[in-house]
């Protein structure tokens, strides 16, 4: 299991590097470039003690899951980018967040180095894994004080290659000799292409190079050649294809960390009631719902999954309400969004809806009361050997028989329910599942036929999320519904027997979550 650790840091060698802010700031640097200066920060430093860890937890499961990458792709070399450091503005970037797919099969999460990259090289029947990444810098050399990118006085100690090794359980080189893989792409070389942009572009125009001594070797210099690069390069589309399909079923290191993530959401969810006399008091509540949970996030994991939807009154009939610039009214409804994204990277997705004030008004408990009948329904189909878009179809029964029942409709239920008609998908027009795990959209790229028309499997991971959206100017609605949004969302996991509600213990019902909102603010 134990990894090795190859090169040491030359930090004169070229090869891609994280971004760096010294060419934004050129003009504003009072950086001392004096030799005495260099000499004397270079010197004086105790010596660096570094404690070998033993293997972490994921490490024995991605390796499992690189096994099953390797036999789908037999002697073909596989590059997956870590994926670098992204500019916000000028010399601020975003917070850096590794490529799920290089996640999946390192188990490198928020400690991961930007610009890291896999490479599954092919070895006999299958393949040696190595990950690259940028070691650390001597104390003898400039990055070490003068890079704020990446230097350690700017962004402190990056991991020895040996730790990373041992942490990881994967050999590991330093990012100079990602070089050597470069030179030995050919034209069966895959990668994961949306990874890192740069990267790609060198795998494309290296093939283009391959392609061309090739030829040339076959004495067909006249013969034309040609190789697809960049756009939807089909083959690259294949890699990414696999790697999201792998990740439809959990195992069981997944999974754990899937409760977890449910564990902290849960903690946010309630430290958010628990603050409502201080959100109705802002004249941004909104704003203060997303700061109280972005704190547990924080607090308990990585970061927030996805951008927080705290969305109040009206705002809740907006489906992807990220602004949360609105204030928070005793009587109206708040709809939270939100997951925490542990250090490994998976998140939970859950939306919760109740009312400020402590109590559902009658039409506001008609319309929660609707849309958890809807999702008890579509949690009633799940089991192993269901189909994925029958959870859907179920939820969609409820919410045309509840408008219909209502008046909303032109037609009955059933009618609404052909595919030439839909009227009902007026008030709720997105669907009610998504795979969730290393992405709140997890496994997005894989096949229809292994998603939507999938069958359901033991460690599937999916949400569950019905809603009603009466828009404040649908005039096919009673006034009195206009500007309600209510969205129940729990997170599934298909078991052997049948399926478990992770989410459950987030107050859902109706009376629940009166009993919830009260017992926290009184």
């Amino acid at each position: 299991m134990g990894g090795m650790a190859n090169s040491t840091d030359t930090s004169t060698k070229t090869a891609p590097q994280a971004s760096d802010e010294t060419g934004r700031n050129a003009n504003r640097s009072t950086t001392p470039g004096s030799e005495g200066f260099k000499e004397f920060i270079g010197t004086g430093w105790a010596e660096r003690e570094e404690a070998i860890p033993p293997a972490r937890a994921q490490a024995a499961f991605a390796a499992a899951r690189r096994a099953k990458v390797s036999a789908a792709f037999g002697g073909i070399r596989l590059i997956i980018p870590a994926g670098d450091m992204k500019q916000r503005s000028n010399d601020t970037d975003y917070p850096y967040r590794a490529h799920s797919a290089f996640a999946h099969l390192t188990g490198w999460g928020s400690d991961s180095e930007p610009g890291a990259v896999l490479v599954l090289s092919p070895d006999g029947d299958g393949h040696t894994a190595t990950v690259y990444f940028r070691e650390r810098a001597g104390r003898d050399s400039e990055e070490f004080y003068a890079n704020p990118a990446i230097g350690e006085f700017w962004i402190g100690a990056r991991p020895s290659l040996a730790h990373v090794a041992a942490d990881l359980a994967i050999e590991t080189r330093g990012l100079a000799d990602f070089e050597h893989v470069i030179d030995a792409v050919d034209t069966a070389t895959l990668v994961l292409r949306e990874a890192d942009a740069a990267i790609t572009d060198r795998v494309d125009h290296a093939r283009i190079r391959f392609a061309a001594e090739q030829a040339l070797s076959t004495n067909a210099a006249d013969t034309p050649f040609s190789i697809e690069v960049g756009g939807d390069h089909e083959p690259d589309g294949e890699l990414a294809r696999v790697l999201s399909e792998h990740r439809l079923v959990k195992d069981e290191f997944e999974v754990g960390e899937m409760r977890a993530a449910i564990d902290a959401t849960e903690r946010g969810f309630t430290e958010v009631i628990a603050e409502l006399p201080r959100i109705t008091a802002e004249v941004r509540g909104e704003r203060v719902i997303e700061g109280v949970f972005a704190t547990r996030a924080r607090l308990d994991g990585n970061d927030i999954g996805y951008r927080s939807i705290a969305a109040a009154g009206p705002h809740a009939t907006i489906l992807h309400w990220t602004r949360n610039d609105g204030a928070v009214v005793p009587g109206d409804l708040v709809l939270l969004d939100a997951g925490v994204e542990l250090d490994t990277y998976y998140t939970a997705d859950i939306t919760r809806t109740f009312p400020v004030n402590g109590t559902f008004s009658p039409v506001q408990r008609q319309i929660y009361e609707a849309v958890l009948e809807a999702a008890d329904a579509a949690f009633a189909v799940v089991r192993p050997g269901a189909v994925f878009r029958d959870v859907h179809a179920a939820a969609m029964g409820v919410i045309a028989r509840k408008t219909a029942e209502w008046g909303f409709l032109p037609v009955s239920a059933e009618e609404s329910l052909e595919p030439e008609n839909q009227f009902h998908r007026r008030y709720m027009v997105h669907g009610t599942s998504h795979h969730l795990g290393l992405d709140v959209h997890d496994c997005a790229q894989a096949r229809k036929s292994m998603y939507m028309d999938g069958v359901l499997e033991p460690g599937m991971v999916f949400t569950i999320e019905p809603g009603l959206y009466f828009q404040p100017d649908d005039l096919t609605v009673p006034a009195e519904f206009r500007g309600i949004g209510v969205r129940i969302e729990d997170d599934i996991l298909v078991t052997e027997a049948g399926a478990e509600n992770l989410s459950v213990r987030i107050p859902r019902t109706a009376d629940e979550v009166e009993a919830w909102v009260a017992g926290a603010t009184h």
